[in-house]
């Protein structure tokens, strides 16, 4: 059975809007698209690429795969390795709405979505969700993936969407590894979905 991983890149506010290009996401009047380039380093893409280490499906909201069609295709490095893999897996997309899907090996999810990850976990192994917040609202909500995969940025941004907006409940996760801090700050922290709402107790006990 395969696994959904989540991958995001977030300020230490959980706003994961728009952290590649100024121009990514305007929503909101956001004014600090592009947040990330300035703060990451060598170590950060090396995690980052090992990350992907036997990805075999990518699994995307409208607009993620909007944003990553409209650049990846254009990759044809075969020296590149993300551009390489990205263009070269399938595709599957969540849209409430029909979509022309020119980016060759692209699918439709259905509206279904309990039941298109049920088949995605059916075919792939390692399925990786990357941006997509919207959509990740609903992974997070019917706890709908097994690995949520951070980088966190030692900025504020103090707006812009983050990530457990709305769609969050209330979850256990395990950190999987030690959490690595990069010389630029970028703490890199690595969870597995755990069975069971979060335990309570008193700290006298």
């Amino acid at each position: 059975m395969g696994e959904i991983h989540i991958d995001l890149f977030t300020s230490l506010d959980f706003v994961a809007q728009a952290p590649g290009r100024r121009e990514e996401d305007l929503d909101g009047g956001f004014r600090f698209g592009g947040w990330q380039a300035p703060l990451s380093d060598e170590l950060v893409g090396s995690q980052v690429l090992a990350g992907m280490d036997g990805l075999d499906a990518l699994l995307l909201g409208r607009r993620t795969y909007d944003i990553f069609a409209s650049y990846w295709p254009l990759r044809t490095d075969p020296d590149n390795p993300i551009a390489s893999l990205f263009n070269r897996v399938p595709k599957y997309v969540a849209s409430r709405s029909a979509l022309a899907l020119d980016w060759a090996g692209s699918e439709l999810l259905s509206l279904d979505i309990t039941k298109s990850v049920a088949e995605l976990r059916s075919r792939h192994q390692n399925i990786h969700v990357i941006g997509s917040l919207d959509f990740v609202q609903t992974l997070l909500h019917e706890q709908l993936f097994d690995r949520l995969n951070l980088w966190v940025y030692p900025v504020l941004l103090g707006s812009g969407k983050r990530i457990f907006a709305d769609g969050a409940v209330p979850t256990s996760l395990r950190l999987t590894e030690p959490a690595v801090t990069s010389p630029a700050g970028v703490v890199a922290l690595h969870y597995a979905l755990v069975d069971g709402e979060p335990e309570t107790a008193d700290m006298t006990d």
